[in-house]
């Protein structure tokens, strides 16, 4: 498949979520230890959970968990005694979970603000994001060979982001852990293009604590955004996050 056809797939399965995994709540809570997350990218209740991530603007590790896979799954089953999925662990206050919903009202009654509403929770945002995943049918489903890593990844991304989704679909496949800065836009001032957002509101900070401590490390505001502390590479770009990934990690 073209970079072009997959970037057109991929803006295909976000538009079904009719806008869910771009907006960002930053009144939110932030936890002392990173939630965990046993998923795999295209199950569409592990999007639910993900996208509810992205809402109330919490850095999240990730545990890719590929149809087929031997590091994660495994985990999962021996700690909720089942392989389902998504699967949150909470650190900070012992709780573990299966079911996105229970999953999306935890975050929400915990760190979030206000409610999750139809979209991200209920039949109707199941139905969408069944529709979000049918878009994509073979990718982030199953596992491929890989090496593992030291050390888990970064990734700056937002759940709706069609770039930033074709390199989480790669570190599905690879069973590569990442840590997953979510950074959702919070305001009219996040959706301005940055040659704009440079010329006509240079002093404008972003309200998204995450989005400020973003642009602080990287220098600009783009998605996605990968660090490999085993190697020392940082970059920007999908096309060039995936085939880095592939060229190191792929077995």
């Amino acid at each position: 498949m073209s970079d072009t056809s997959d970037l057109l797939l991929s803006s295909l399965a976000s538009a079904a979520r009719l806008g869910m995994g771009v907006f960002s709540n930053h009144r939110s809570t932030k936890p002392e230890k990173p939630l965990e997350l046993y998923e795999f990218e295209a199950c569409p209740f592990c999007r639910k959970a993900r996208e509810a991530f992205t809402t109330v603007d919490l850095d999240v590790m990730v545990y890719p968990c590929p149809k087929g896979g031997t590091v994660y799954r495994p985990r999962v089953k021996e700690m909720g005694g089942k392989e389902q999925f998504p699967y949150l662990v909470d650190p900070n206050t012992g709780d573990r979970m299966y079911e996105s919903d229970d999953i999306i009202a935890y975050l929400f009654e915990n760190y979030g603000k206000g409610n999750p509403g139809l979209f991200l929770k209920g039949p109707l945002a199941n139905a969408s994001s069944f529709l979000a995943s049918a878009a994509r049918p073979s990718a982030g489903v199953r596992v491929r060979p890989s090496k593992r890593p030291a050390k888990p990844l970064e990734l700056y991304s937002f759940d709706a982001s069609p770039f930033s989704r074709i390199v989480r679909e790669t570190l599905c496949e690879l069973e590569i852990p990442y840590l997953l800065h979510n950074v959702g836009k919070a305001s009219v001032h996040d959706w301005l293009p940055p040659a704009l957002r440079s010329r006509f509101t240079p002093n404008t900070p972003f309200k998204s604590e995450n989005r400020r401590n973003f642009v602080a490390r990287s220098g600009k505001m783009q998605v996605p955004y990968l660090i490999d502390p085993n190697t020392g590479a940082e970059m920007f770009e999908s096309v060039k996050i995936r085939k880095y990934l592939l060229d190191t990690y792929a077995a």
